[in-house]
Parts: structure tokens; C-alpha cells; sequence
């Protein structure tokens, strides 16, 4: 059995399960007192959640994970590759991947069907030491315990071909995408306010051409491949939340900003 490496267990989330619950139950507590709940009547098919350290956007993405409905077998992670570079994008094909919560098993027929169908899938080892996705499993396993996932990793590619790949995954109620990014790195807290407008708007419009110079966002390729796909599904957007690292930080001289979208009929 074949298991992914961990590359930011114990550095961006809690390495321990207990200390990880912690976390998700006060995100959760806040959602509590806030009274802010989940709207049962959607009928969720992706989100858009960041992938920094918990600290700082965890809450954003939680809100996110609540929504994914318990129906769904499949869920499949589409992230930016931070640390390689290379041509196309990358399909995981181990056995499972390893969360605080326990193994997730990841669909390896599914995965292998995306390689033998698209050629700029390929599966490269060293590119699946990644944190955009990575973040996104102990939340995968602690709300949807035993479904299967998926990891495709991006790097030089076409957000076209990636909205491909989302579209026909969509055309399969048992399968659910999971778009990462983060917003703008490093500017002042208004600066990244005044780009990152740009993006949630161009998502809340579904409208590639307002994703202008203003936006940055380092998962934008696959922001941009969702956005052309809900447009062809008709689908709707919901933005969950939004936020910057200088809400835990209170520093406003360099920040990152946060978002999580629900996607839904």
C-alpha cells in the first residue's frame, strides 16, 4: 500500500488529532454563536477555500466544508503546484492519504481514468508534496469520513483543459470538486482589499474577463477553469466568506487574503 507524503502536517494544521478537533470545534463554535448555519435547501457541486496555516484560514475554509453533501463518493482536490514547476498537471496514484483523523482512500481507478483520458495529465511523485491540497484532507476526513478523493496538482497549464476535467467530473452527481487558492500575497491591508475585490466579483459574476491585472491569486487557474464551468452548468456562486491574515495577525502591512465560495444548482 502506497500512502502520499505529508509535506506541512504539524506546521500549517495541528499534527495531533486532538489539538486539529480543537480547532474545527472553535470554528465551529464561532459559526455558532454568530448564527451563521448552513443552508440545506443548495445543492452544493464545488467550493473555492484557501490553503494557508489553520490560524489563519482555517474558518474561512470550514465554513466551506460544512456544505459538501453526505450523498457525493468522490471528492476531487485541484491545486496550484508551489514548489515544481512542469508542463500539465498531476494526478495522484497511491493508496491513500494520510490526515490526523486517519487514511483517506484515495479513488485510483478514477484517477487513472484522468490520465489515460487527458494527455496533460501525468502523474509526477515529487509534485505530490504539496500544501495547497494537502490542507484540504484532515477537513475532508473529520466531515466526510470514508468517501473517496482525488489529487490533481497544476502547474503550466491552460485553465481550459483543468475546466475540462471539472465539467466531466461534474456530469457525475457522485463526484464533488475542491478549487484552492489564496487571494493576494504581501500588499497592505487596502491594496489587498482593492485587488481581491476584483476576484470575488469576477466569481460572484461568473466572468472570466473581469479577472483583469488587479486580481492575483495563486490557484487562479483553477478559480478561473470552476468559473467557465458553472457558467456552461449554470450554476450559482455563494461567497461564504472573506478575510485577510491581519484578522489574526493585526498586522496590516503585509497580508494574504482568504475566500471560500460555495457552488450550487
Amino acid at each position: 500500500m502506497s500512502e502520499r507524503r505529508l509535506a506541512v502536517s504539524g506546521q500549517f494544521y495541528p499534527s495531533e488529532q486532538s489539538e486539529l478537533q480543537r480547532y474545527l470545534e472553535h470554528f465551529n463554535n464561532v459559526l455558532k454563536h454568530n448564527n451563521i448555519t448552513v443552508d440545506s435547501s443548495l445543492e452544493p457541486k464545488a467550493i473555492i477555500v484557501p490553503h494557508a496555516g489553520y490560524i489563519y484560514s482555517g474558518f474561512t475554509a470550514n465554513i466551506a466544508y460544512k456544505y459538501i453533501p453526505e450523498d457525493i463518493e468522490n471528492i476531487i482536490v485541484i491545486g496550484p503546484s508551489h514548489k515544481f514547476a512542469f508542463e500539465g498537471a498531476s494526478v495522484a496514484l497511491y493508496d491513500t492519504y494520510p490526515t490526523p483523523f486517519g487514511e483517506l482512500q484515495i479513488n485510483k481507478q478514477l484517477s487513472n481514468e484522468l490520465q489515460e483520458q487527458y494527455e496533460f495529465i501525468h502523474f509526477y511523485d515529487e509534485v505530490h508534496c504539496e500544501h495547497s491540497t494537502e490542507t484540504q484532507f484532515p477537513f475532508i476526513k473529520y466531515y466526510q469520513g470514508e468517501k473517496k478523493v482525488v489529487e490533481l496538482i497544476y502547474s503550466r497549464c491552460e485553465y481550459e483543459k483543468i475546466s475540462q476535467v471539472i465539467e466531466m467530473l461534474l456530469k457525475d452527481p457522485k463526484n464533488f470538486i475542491v478549487i484552492s487558492t489564496d487571494l493576494s500575497h504581501f500588499y497592505s491591508l487596502d491594496e489587498a482589499k482593492k485587488k481581491d475585490t476584483q476576484c470575488l466579483q469576477a466569481i460572484q459574476q461568473n466572468d472570466i474577463s473581469a479577472f483583469n491585472s488587479e486580481c492575483e491569486a495563486c490557484g487562479l487557474i483553477g478559480v478561473k477553469a470552476l468559473v467557465r464551468v458553472t457558467s456552461k452548468l449554470q450554476l450559482q456562486s455563494k461567497m461564504l466568506d472573506y478575510r485577510t491574515s491581519a484578522d489574526t495577525s493585526k498586522d496590516i502591512s503585509s497580508v494574504v487574503g482568504y475566500t471560500s465560495f460555495l457552488f450550487h444548482t
